[in-house]
């Protein structure tokens, strides 16, 4: 009310007995000024507090997750009775045994086919070769492998594909029906590594993306793949994506159950970046506190925090000499709320 009156005690009141309004050296005089604090430049020495600036660059690193080997479900042979019959003989396979391409299954009895085969051998003898040809079409429908049966309606039933045999239904004496399965053969030629994403960095994971494992039965030995698929559910328990890798096995030491730990690279995306102990965290939000030019006072600003990486620290011949600059060893991804 009085511009001519001072005091150096805020306590004090005026010469109309009215409460004085503080007034600091700082101050513009301006509207009012955002949420914030003023820090004394002595305080910010003695509490070593120091400044750092927000960059915009690149937040680079691997995800590393765990996993399991699994069999390729695209590459599974069926093996089946092509016709109704009677199982002569079984060879001596059990499941989990490794076979071949070609490798016999069973010797099947076919009745039908007997009676087929001996009317093609006798349509032969005519020398007519329409009725010939009609003849041999109608064992080709029979199923009968290559149009002819070995002796009368005896055939070697085959896996079309090397591998593990998982499944194996055939028993000598048995009945089968057409279609009926006899065996099932999982191929090893390639395998698939299950890796468990964390739901949070699931955006991280892309198919076609680079992927190296290392096998606690290979140590030293990294194997390397591709991101085929990334399954659509997350697992409810453990909060984790499935990502599918492919990897090849020539020489079949990839045994589907092996674990492993997974390294899915070129996970690297612009940011913003500030240094993690900038971040404050208190539980419901996540801030920052953005410092004017010279640093004596502070407003906050909500960010959300998208990933924290570990940073290698710099060496003494590139520290900067300025107190404010960060000498963080890991960083933030942070935007404005």
């Amino acid at each position: 009310m009085v511009p001519g009156e001072h005091y150096d005690n805020p306590d004090s009141l005026s010469s109309m007995g009215m409460k004085t309004i503080p007034k600091y050296a700082d101050d513009t005089g301006g509207p009012a000024a955002a949420p914030g604090v003023t820090i004394d430049p002595s305080a910010m020495q003695s509490l070593g507090i120091r400044l750092a600036t927000a960059t915009t660059g690149t937040l680079a690193g691997s995800l590393d997750v765990t996993g399991a080997i699994d069999f390729n479900q695209r590459d599974i042979a069926i093996v089946q009775a092509r016709a109704a019959g009677f199982v002569q003989r079984v060879y001596r396979l059990a499941p989990g045994d490794v076979i071949r391409a070609g490798a016999p299954i069973a010797d099947v009895l076919v009745p039908e086919w007997g009676g087929a085969q001996g009317e093609y051998d006798a349509v032969r003898k005519t020398g007519d070769r329409a009725l010939i040809a009609a003849a041999g079409q109608r064992l080709r429908l029979l199923g009968i492998p290559g149009g002819s049966a070995r002796g009368r309606g005896m055939t070697t039933v085959r896996s079309p594909i090397g591998g593990v045999v998982t499944t194996l239904d055939a028993r000598a004496g048995v009945t089968l029906a057409a279609g009926q399965t006899l065996a099932q053969v999982n191929g090893l030629g390639t395998v698939w590594l299950n890796a468990a994403v964390p739901e949070a960095r699931a955006a991280e994971s892309r198919v076609g993306q680079p992927v190296s494992a290392e096998l606690a039965a290979f140590t030293g030995e990294r194997f390397t793949g591709r991101v085929i698929a990334v399954l659509p559910t997350a697992q409810a328990d453990s909060r984790t994506l499935t990502v599918r890798v492919e990897l090849a096995n020539r020489d079949g030491r990839l045994r589907p159950g092996m674990f492993a730990t997974v390294h899915l690279g070129d996970t690297s995306r612009p940011a913003l970046l500030v240094p993690s102990e900038a971040v404050i965290r208190t539980g419901k939000r996540t801030l920052v506190m953005l410092a004017d030019g010279k640093g004596a006072s502070a407003r906050p600003r909500f960010v959300s925090v998208a990933r924290q990486e570990e940073r290698p620290r710099s060496s003494p011949g590139s520290r900067r000499a300025r107190r404010s600059s960060p000498r963080a060893s890991s960083c933030s991804t942070a935007r404005r709320a």
